[in-house]
C-alpha cells in the first residue's frame, strides 16, 4: 500500500516486511522458503533481503490481487522474464496447533485497514 496515497497496488510485485523491532539478526522481510519435505509445503518465512527485484532475490516478491470483495496474497514474482518459479496463493497451514503461511491452491481472503500514524 502506498501510505501517502491510500492506494493498494494490485498485480504488482511487493516486498513485504514486518515493521517492528526485533532482537533477531535475521531481517523481517518475507520470503518463500525452500520446500519442506516433512510437510510437503513451501512456507513463508522471514529473512528475505532488502534489495530491488532481481533473479537473486526472486523468493522475496509477493503480489496483492483482488479476490471477491477483498484481496488475497500470492507468490507470483515477475521480476525475471525467463524464470519459471512455482506460484500460488498464500494461505494458513496448521500443524500441531501452530499456524504458518504457506503456498496453497486455496486463497486466504485478506482485508486491509488504514493504519493510524501519530
Amino acid at each position: 500500500m502506498n501510505p501517502k496515497k491510500g492506494v493498494i497496488r494490485v498485480m504488482t510485485d511487493h516486498k513485504i516486511k514486518f515493521s517492528t523491532t526485533t532482537t533477531c539478526v535475521q531481517s523481517t522481510v518475507w520470503k518463500l522458503d525452500e520446500y519442506d519435505q516433512s510437510t510437503r509445503k513451501l512456507f513463508v518465512t522471514t529473512g528475505g533481503v532488502e534489495r530491488n527485484p532481481s533473479i537473486q532475490n526472486l523468493s522475496n516478491w509477493f503480489r496483492i490481487e483482488k479476490y471477491e470483495d477483498d484481496y488475497k496474497l500470492v507468490f507470483y514474482p515477475t521480476t525475471c522474464d525467463f524464470c519459471r518459479p512455482i506460484c500460488g496463493d498464500i494461505n494458513i497451514y496448521i500443524q500441531d496447533g501452530y499456524k504458518r503461511l504457506a503456498l496453497s491452491n486455496v486463497p486466504l481472503k485478506v482485508m486491509f485497514k488504514r493504519a493510524l500514524v501519530g
